[in-house]
């Protein structure tokens, strides 16, 4: 499955941006899917994964009651709404795909798309 991430950019804090990833290539519904992000200097770290039905979700603690992912498989698509965020929310975000749901932060999914980099400004 290839992925594409988009919809990252430059907000100020406080303010909200939704990310996106299109897939292609195999059966979307048949894919768990994950959101990470690498900020200079740092290891890429779990930001957020959804199972395939969309029914079950799992947050990063730093991001827990700000970000929301959400899936629609008609729409190949898995979405990421960030809100509230915070300088220390910036970072290159990648979406990630794996036919594995693990509702923990489970890094070892199989495709990984590009980044998108998300600025968050004070």
């Amino acid at each position: 499955v290839q992925l594409q991430a988009s919809g990252g950019g430059l907000v100020q804090a406080g303010g909200s941006l939704t990310l996106s990833c299109a897939a292609s290539g195999r059966t979307f519904s048949s894919y768990a899917m994950g959101w990470f992000r690498q900020a200079p200097g740092k290891e890429r770290e779990f930001v957020a994964n959804i199972n395939w039905y969309g029914d079950s979700t799992y947050y990063a603690d730093s991001v827990k009651g700000r970000f929301t992912i959400s899936r629609d498989n008609a729409k190949n698509t898995v979405y990421l709404q960030m809100n509230n965020l915070k300088p220390e929310d910036t970072a290159v975000y990648y979406c990630a795909a794996d036919p594995t749901y693990y509702r923990s932060s489970y890094r070892g999914y199989d495709y990984w798309g590009q980044g998108t980099q998300v600025t968050v400004s004070s």
